[in-house]
């Protein structure tokens, strides 16, 4: 029989703190064991702060498909010694080519300044390799299994957890990575609803605009599509003149393709049940599938790409967006897409939630104790160092999926307008800004700027630069 929250609080109450007598360090339950948690968890153990993640899945599942990380935070994986390993499993992307649906060319983006303006090319990988890179470094008793969150409670001292399994934990700090239907934001939200404290805007819905269906091929034959083997990868996005479909398909290592699908919603269609699964997961819809077959891509057909993919892997899911304003309360916080879900079409989801990790570390180890004044100091740091970015990137990340997905009369015309019409120079200046935004871990030495475009000043970080000047010269 679940516990009511007089029940709970009692527990978190009388239960014994899994780190007493060390209130200068805090524990830290991470509620969500994506790429997200999965950072943040490894910069917690490089900055010697005891943690635990607990993951809802009862097992890792090799689902999604292509990502992209840029300069953003290849620095971050430079700095943990990761780079040459995310280097081995991506393939550099400096061009981006849009095709009719009969693969008429209609445009193209390049990218190519990048490098010369950070020192870093943009890497696409499917998304597995790179969890499977992150989780590699975790030690495994620190990662708990099948352990969905369903409540929370906080006081004065502490925050605990409710499981589904009744399993309840207790910490300093709970970190809520987990996604973007987060338990904990659910739960956060709804007491904080009842105490009259959310605001109006953070009630709103997630926004459904797309349906999504990705996956990775197995090997495919390089005599067949010679472009499997060249160096940079062989990027690419069709676009029906009649249906609402795009569709994409990135070469990676392996002679291997990442593809995905993607379907313009009415505002009716995207309340309908067939749409409702909100859940990564292989339960493809065989019906849409035999509809978008014929499909022409450079690979074939898309057809032909499903059903090169291994089944259990292709996954279907909407394309959502949403900015929360509320990202902390008392001893919770939240990163990712719990707290900023951005659409797919800028590939700054994932480096944004890379980001917030990196920045939140950066905030946690610089705390001076575990008293709630210090942990709320350092949340609101962490949020006003990190909202305004998120907002220009979320904002990016709408108009970008017009350009990609977008499907109407004004839609198209925007697509005609940025492709054929605006200057390169304008292309460039959108750029910059972007490219100068790319923090660091700041409690391990900093790599020094490389490219034209200095990245902005950081904050420093009071405690290890007390740390390097109390070391002997």
């Amino acid at each position: 029989m679940p516990m009511d929250d007089h029940e709970f609080a009692f527990h978190l109450a009388g239960a014994e703190h899994p780190i007493s007598g060390r209130r200068n360090v805090p524990h830290v339950l991470i509620s969500g064991g994506g790429l997200g948690g999965l950072m943040l968890a490894l910069l917690l153990e490089k900055a010697g702060i005891s943690y635990l993640i607990l993951e809802r899945a009862k097992e890792v599942k090799p689902l999604g498909a292509v990502m992209a990380l840029s300069s953003g935070v290849l620095g971050i994986f430079e700095q943990l010694h990761l780079l040459e390993g995310l280097m081995g499993v991506s393939k550099p992307i400096n061009d981006f080519k849009f095709f009719s649906n009969e693969l008429k060319s209609i445009g193209h983006l390049k990218g190519k300044e990048e490098k010369d303006q950070t020192g870093y090319e943009r890497l696409v990988f499917p998304r597995p390799e790179l969890y499977d890179l992150l989780l590699a470094k975790i030690p495994a008793e620190k990662i708990h299994l099948s352990k969905k969150v369903v409540a929370m409670i906080q006081d004065e001292d502490a925050v605990a957890v409710r499981c589904q399994d009744k399993s309840i934990y207790v910490a300093d700090i709970l970190v809520g990575a987990d996604g973007a239907y987060s338990g904990v934001r659910q739960s956060l939200y709804s007491r904080l609803e009842r105490e009259k404290l959310l605001p109006e805007c953070d009630k709103r819905s997630l926004n459904k605009g797309y349906f999504c269906l990705v996956g990775t091929t197995d090997r495919l034959d390089p005599a067949r599509f010679p472009q499997l083997r060249e160096v940079y990868s062989d990027a690419s996005c069709m676009i029906s003149d009649n249906s609402p479909h795009s569709w994409s398909t990135f070469s990676v290592p392996g002679d291997r393709v990442c593809w995905n699908l993607v379907i313009q919603l009415t505002a009716k269609e995207s309340e309908e049940e067939q749409f409702r699964n909100s859940e990564w997961g292989p339960e493809a819809n065989e019906s849409m599938i035999k509809s978008v077959a014929h499909f022409k891509t450079p690979y074939g057909t898309l057809g032909e790409l499903i059903n090169a993919t291994p089944k259990e892997t292709v996954s279907r899911v909407f394309l959502e967006d949403m900015l929360y304003q509320t990202w902390h309360h008392d001893r919770t916080v939240l990163i990712g897409d719990a707290c900023h879900k951005l659409l797919p079409s800028t590939g700054q989801g994932c480096v944004n939630a890379l980001q917030d990790a990196a920045v939140l570390a950066n905030c946690l180890y610089d705390m001076k104790s575990t008293s709630i004044e210090d942990v709320k100091a350092a949340f609101e740091d962490y949020q006003e160092q990190r909202f305004e970015h998120v907002k220009t990137q979320y904002e990016a990340s709408q108009w970008n999926a017009k350009l990609i997905y977008g499907h109407t009369f004004l839609e198209r015309m925007l697509r005609q307008g940025t492709l054929h019409l605006l200057p390169k120079s304008v292309h460039k200046n959108l750029s910059v800004k972007d490219a100068k935004y790319r923090p660091q871990v700041a409690f391990l030495p900093r790599v020094p700027d490389r490219g034209s475009l200095p990245a902005f000043p950081q904050k420093p970080s009071r405690r290890y630069t007390e740390e390097q000047q109390a070391v002997p010269v």
